[in-house]
């Protein structure tokens, strides 16, 4: 299969060179495209040396069996649709095409059946809507999902390596706000994204449309706080979830032990730190909210793995086992 990266070096683009490794794929040809400033930069393939190319329209005039964007939403609705035209499938990771009607916006275990007979653009889910809406979607089938209030402990590599950098020069003693609105280190700051009219933030309006499309519920009740903490790796969500069916905890309990993109914990908790390089959704503290047609769980998730290049490299295999191509 021919393959391509466009914002190869960034730090999402680099894990989804390091998850097509792991997913043992062969991929017979591999392009690396960013911006001029990462012009002479050379990465690694399998210990193949790759040199990054400059990103132009009629660089992805060339034809790719997959296309992932990893460069932001800009760049992607410039280019990805030259893209589409040129090549089989484009996924991509920014939020520039989440909200279009005709784009599957997929998580494969939830709702990659989207993805059968599929070629065009495909968006890759917000990193904490993600991680969340796989325990949920087990929950849902099993007791009816209603409601749902959400509070989001992301890490400063949602923003991107900017993010780490700042933190870290925190920490040092710097008093440079960087990208934050606020200084990070010992601190945590409840806006992700400019405020809306609605008096949400972007991310949590993210949240709220995303959460309703994959789970193939349009009249879902959402409400999500998000809130940027000084952890470097791992987004973690507190979520309190209303059900139209009597919730039996013995049940749910099973049925996340078994999930197969799901490490649920019966007896104990988890944190960032202990989640590694994990892909998968971790959930624990299950218990009744506020009566016994409804959950409250803790869970985590590695933003930059599952919340972003995982899942991207999920679709493609996915859609690669459907369209024959593995």
């Amino acid at each position: 299969m021919k393959i391509a990266i466009v914002g190869a070096t960034g730090e999402v683009g680099r894990m989804m060179i390091t998850c097509l490794e792991e997913s043992n794929i062969p991929i017979s040809e591999l392009d690396l495209y960013a911006s001029k400033r990462s012009k002479g930069i050379t990465l690694y393939y399998n210990d193949n040396p790759i040199k990054v190319r400059i990103l132009t329209e009629s660089s992805l005039c060339k034809h790719y069996d997959y296309v992932f964007f990893s460069a932001g939403a800009g760049v992607a609705k410039t280019y990805a649709p030259i893209a589409a035209e040129a090549s089989e499938v484009i996924i991509d990771n920014s939020s520039g095409f989440r909200q279009e009607a005709s784009i599957p916006l997929v998580v494969p275990a939830v709702n990659g059946d989207l993805l059968a007979g599929y070629s065009g653009i495909v968006a890759n889910p917000n990193c904490s809507t993600i991680q969340i809406v796989l325990p949920l979607s087990v929950l849902d089938k099993l007791f009816g999902l209603k409601q749902l209030v959400v509070s989001t402990y992301q890490s400063v590599s949602g923003s991107g390596h900017q993010g780490i950098a700042t933190l870290l020069n925190q920490r040092k003693g710097s008093t440079d706000k960087g990208i934050y609105p606020n200084i990070i280190d010992q601190n945590v700051i409840p806006q992700i994204g400019g405020f809306l009219d609605s008096g949400y933030s972007q991310e949590e309006e993210k949240m709220h449309f995303e959460s309703r499309k994959i789970l193939r519920l349009p009249k879902l009740k959402v409400s999500v706080t998000t809130v940027r903490v000084p952890v470097i790796y791992g987004h973690s969500a507190s979520v309190y979830a209303q059900f139209d069916k009597t919730v039996d905890i013995n049940v749910a309990e099973n049925a996340l032990s078994q999930a197969a993109t799901i490490v649920y914990y019966q007896n104990s908790y988890v944190t960032p730190l202990d989640i590694g390089n994990s892909n998968d959704s971790h959930a624990c503290r299950l218990r009744h909210g506020c009566d016994n047609k409804s959950l409250t769980f803790w869970n985590v998730g590695h933003n930059v793995r599952l919340g972003a290049a995982a899942n991207a490299v999920e679709i493609f295999k996915q859609h690669a086992q459907y369209s024959g191509r593995q």
